[in-house]
């Protein structure tokens, strides 16, 4: 086998690696969650949830090839098995428990903000510690997606909590002047 000489000692390669298989078991532990939450949601959001959760768990497939793909590009393996994703994982599993559409919004949004806290982490690991700006970079996209699909989840439980509520008037500390 040849040796890899992209600028990134053993050591710090396999440290990074190490930190993509750990988001990788992360993001296709959320796939799983999120693919059996879209087959047994019932209730008045069953249309809304069902779509919403097919788009994010197609999206987190391809997500999770690419961090599979990162991995192989700086010489490692991904990890491949459920024992290896549930050990290295972040994000719980709730066996036996079916909760409400609104529960299961809360628990996939949690899941997402322990990813992007995670991700925070290890973007300024692979910058600071390891020297890879390129995979800082890539895991700040993914970051940025997942952010998202939480703001998504989130604000849909939130429009529940909303109803009824009045609407913040235009002095309100949080709007920006002129708007």
């Amino acid at each position: 086998m040849r040796p890899i000489n992209i600028g990134l000692t053993e050591d710090q390669r396999c440290s990074v690696i190490e930190l993509l298989n750990r988001n990788l078991a992360d993001v296709y532990l959320l796939l799983v969650k999120t693919r059996k939450y879209h087959w047994d949601v019932v209730g008045p959001q069953f249309r809304t949830l069902h779509e919403l959760w097919q788009e994010q768990y197609e999206a987190l497939s391809l997500q999770a090839d690419d961090i599979a793909e990162r991995i192989r590009a700086l010489g490692g393996y991904p990890l491949g098995t459920i024992e290896g994703f549930l050990r290295y994982g972040s994000i719980k599993e709730h066996p036996n428990d079916l909760p409400n559409a609104n529960e299961m919004v809360n628990r996939l949004y949690t899941d997402y903000e322990q990813i992007v806290r995670n991700l925070r982490d290890h973007i300024a690991q692979c910058s600071d510690r390891y020297g890879d700006e390129g995979t800082a970079d890539f895991l700040t996209g993914l970051m940025e997606g997942y952010e998202e699909a939480a703001w998504m989840l989130r604000s849909f439980v939130e429009g529940e909590a909303l109803q009824g509520r009045p609407v913040a008037s235009d002095n309100a500390s949080n709007v920006p002047a002129g708007v």
